[in-house]
């Protein structure tokens, strides 16, 4: 059976990209306008020329490469995932799709295809949610989702907001609505992605063609107390938020779970203010991420941690419940996922129906085209941490099956 992809240059490119990172030995760390973000945008970018591509960059910056066919004026077929990361995360999340769209690209070079559909191929900012809060930015952007005047309230760790940091970008954020791509733009949507779970490695398939991606929301929840000296303060009456905070999330696991088993909810983020070892916290803000089979799931999960989280107000605790983000479950397109499977079948790999438990940029962009996602397999089903990996030549054979599908809805 006849391979396109070159492993090799995948293997370069994922390695070169790695490269970009602010915790050099200790896993990328790649957040949206950072000096790491420009460097890996202008090898992107090299590399996407190399391919033959017409390459721009959007009002917020989005990395776009052009392939144009004998038909300009169709929608164009889109490829492509994100650049960014978590802090101290790996190598192939996200950059995994990114790179599967460029080596498409050199494939329809290699292989002399002008397709009659013009194919895009992108690499999206902020996906991650890891510097600005919230995820999925890019494509929520992209899909009008979000508006200038929320860009204009987020800030990062350090106080420095959104705008600030895309003027030293050199980008302006009043210019954002003009990175909105509207309904019909594009004509379909594919992203590959690592699967960040053990179910391929364990089944030994080649890759899994998304049926549909849960339903998730996250918040961020500020509790508020008095602070107190640690040593004269009793215990009875004192309002330490910590505490307060720390019961709630105790609870989530329980309260998850009775609802749905198969729902799951993480508290990833804890800050706890004054910070001083012998001062009593009077002021904790966490994120709580929920995710379920089902809209309808999550909904009834945030309606419960919102009781929960009331009954601290009741106590005295001032209660603030901020929503980040919130995507209903979305079901993958039919057709596309047809031409994936002829993919992997017209080269002889194993395939599965698999649902996606993470959030991905393909259920957003979702919103204004049919969409597809395929997954190749994690060693270990480790994702967001330095150990993350997938083997080159299994990387490889996905991204064949990208090729291959892109063409066909490119013809």
């Amino acid at each position: 059976m006849t391979f396109h992809v070159n492993e090799k240059r995948v293997q370069a490119m994922i390695e070169d990209i790695a490269a970009f990172t602010a915790s050099p030995g200790k896993g990328t760390t790649r957040l949206t306008y950072s000096p790491q973000h420009r460097d890996a945008l202008d090898y992107l970018q090299g590399r996407m020329q190399e391919a033959g591509l017409a390459t721009r960059i959007d009002a917020v910056g989005n990395l776009f490469g052009r392939l144009e066919g004998s038909d300009p004026s169709l929608a164009p077929v889109l490829v492509g995932s994100h650049i960014d990361s978590v802090p101290n995360g790996g190598a192939f999340d996200g950059p995994a799709g990114v790179v599967a769209g460029i080596e498409t690209a050199f494939c329809l070079r290699d292989q002399g295809i002008r397709p009659r559909r013009p194919v895009e191929f992108v690499a999206m900012i902020e996906e991650e949610g890891g510097r600005f809060g919230g995820g999925l930015l890019g494509s929520r952007i992209l899909t009008g989702q979000v508006g200038a005047n929320t860009l204009g309230g987020m800030s990062d760790a350090r106080g420095i907001t959104l705008g600030q940091a895309m003027e030293g970008f050199g980008l302006n954020l009043a210019d954002a609505p003009a990175a909105v791509i509207p309904k019909g733009g594009i004509h379909a949507f594919l992203e590959l992605h690592i699967e960040q779970g053990p179910v391929l490695e364990r089944t030994g398939d080649a890759v899994g063609i998304v049926t549909s991606i849960v339903a998730l929301s996250q918040f961020e929840v500020r509790i508020t107390g008095s602070a107190g000296h640690a040593g004269t303060t009793p215990m009875p009456g004192r309002r330490d938020a910590l505490v307060a905070s720390a019961g709630v999330i105790a609870g989530l696991p329980e309260l998850c779970h009775g609802i749905d088993p198969r729902a799951v909810v993480t508290v990833g983020q804890l800050e706890v203010q004054p910070g001083g070892a012998n001062v009593i916290p009077d002021a904790a803000t966490f994120s709580i991420d929920m995710r379920a089979p089902d809209a309808a799931t999550v909904k009834r999960i945030k309606t419960a941690i919102r009781a929960r989280l009331s009954l601290l107000g009741d106590a005295g605790f001032g209660v603030n419940v901020a929503e980040l983000l919130s995507v209903p479950e979305t079901p993958m397109s039919d057709e596309i996922r047809e031409r994936l499977i002829a993919g992997a079948e017209g080269c002889g790999l194993a395939w599965r129906d698999m649902p996606s438990g993470a959030g991905h940029d393909a259920m957003v962009l979702s919103r204004i085209a049919p969409v597809g996602l395929i997954f190749v397999p994690s060693r270990g089903g480790i994702s967001h941490t330095p150990e993350e990996w997938t083997d080159y030549d299994q990387l490889a054979r996905g991204i064949e099956v990208v090729f291959r599908a892109t063409k066909s809805l490119a013809e």
